[in-house]
């Protein structure tokens, strides 16, 4: 279910003082009264005015909404109450009051203010994006990010892949009446590389070559994550070729493997004696485009 942000159906200020809500409600609720509004809407609008005011005008109830609302809850946020909330369930709420209003203080509308305290509640888990370097996410390591704000310092372990998520325990929202707080479920997104690209596990990086590296074979460094290796490149070579390099992907219970992609590219002929040798191999080779 979404969070409802009463003060805002009642178009007041969080520190709006009683009378000031009950004025603002008195407004509505003549506007949108079904039997005076005649726009689209305006039934169910008068009914989302009755369950705020209702929410805010008995004192118990406005502060047990306050210490939910404090947690960090914004309006269309997903709500999802624990073992400690609400008294009626969740199936067709009373009097039209919506399943949230129901989670929060039951069917019990006209108990007298005060009869239900808010016992300890845990704080709800909050979800939040973090993005990070691929060096990052293949060696691990500790990073500070930027969380809503918030600087923490983030253990990322060695080999992570976007998605995955890490569970920082007690960095979520506050819990109530001294309940612990909940969890930071922080999703990870690696940034694109200008030389590698993901695919799972395995790293892909495309090697240029000469011609005459690619027709004779030679051994040249290609660049990994964890460094510099030498690849013996076989003689007669062609552009899009995919030679492996074993266990040099992205660690993990299964290391990935790297795929280098080779890539044949021709030199630019700046002087006479460059053309002259391009001249010669046109003569002395047999080129067939097909």
């Amino acid at each position: 279910m979404q969070f409802k942000d009463y003060y805002d159906t009642l178009g007041v200020k969080p520190e709006a003082t009683d009378a000031e809500i009950k004025s603002a409600y008195r407004k509505l609720a003549r506007k949108y009264h079904p039997d005076v509004s005649k726009e689209a809407g305006a039934e169910d609008k008068f009914k989302s005015i009755n369950e705020a005011y209702e929410a805010l005008r008995d004192p118990a109830k406005r502060r047990e909404y306050d210490q939910l609302r404090a947690q960090g809850y914004r309006p269309g946020d997903d709500f999802q109450p624990g073992g400690d909330f609400g008294g009626g369930g969740f199936g067709g709420a009373a009097d039209g009051f919506s399943d949230f209003f129901e989670s929060l203080f039951g069917r019990g509308r006209g108990a007298a203010p005060g009869a239900r305290s808010a016992g300890p509640r845990r704080g709800q888990d909050l979800r939040a994006h973090a993005a990070i370097d691929l060096e990052t996410a293949f060696a691990g390591g500790k990073q500070r990010l930027d969380i809503n704000g918030r600087k923490l310092d983030v253990k990322i372990p060695a080999g992570i892949l976007t998605g995955q998520v890490i569970r920082l325990a007690g960095q979520g929202h506050p819990g109530l009446n001294g309940a612990q707080a909940g969890d930071l479920l922080l999703e990870i997104l690696i940034e694109p590389h200008p030389r590698f690209v993901l695919d799972g596990r395995n790293v892909v990086v495309t090697l240029p070559l000469a011609p005459w590296e690619a027709a004779l074979g030679a051994t040249v460094k290609v660049p990994t994550l964890a460094g510099d290796v030498d690849l013996k490149i076989p003689a007669g070579s062609d552009s899009g070729r995919k030679l492996r390099l074993k266990g040099r992907g992205m660690p993990g219970g299964e290391a990935g493997d790297q795929f280098v992609v080779l890539e044949v590219r021709a030199p630019a002929a700046t002087t006479d004696e460059q053309r002259e040798l391009y001249e010669q191999m046109a003569q002395a080779f047999e080129f067939r485009r097909w």
